[in-house]
């Protein structure tokens, strides 16, 4: 079993995020694929870390991540701004 991982580039990085999942809202600090496997086969994931307001981390699935609701009004107003 191997133990590496990879940073991944998203466009919410250091962004304000909701995990849908569990609908705690936090700053995206890293997206890694991972080896999730505890078998001999490998199962490679990609992993959100999220740091919550009390300032500790947790993971999810990065399809569960999208912007917190501030950051879709941030957002929109830029787009108007550049139509």
């Amino acid at each position: 079993m191997s133990e590496g991982y990879e940073y991944v580039p998203h466009r919410l990085l250091h962004q304000r995020v909701r995990d849908i999942a569990s609908g705690t809202e936090g700053v995206l600090m890293a997206v890694i694929n991972e080896n999730v496997s505890d078998a001999a086969i490998e199962r490679w994931m990609e992993l959100a870390y999220i740091r919550g307001a009390s300032g500790r981390e947790f993971t999810t699935a990065v399809t569960n991540v999208e912007p917190a609701q501030d950051q879709l009004r941030i957002v929109g107003r830029r787009d108007r701004r550049n139509a």
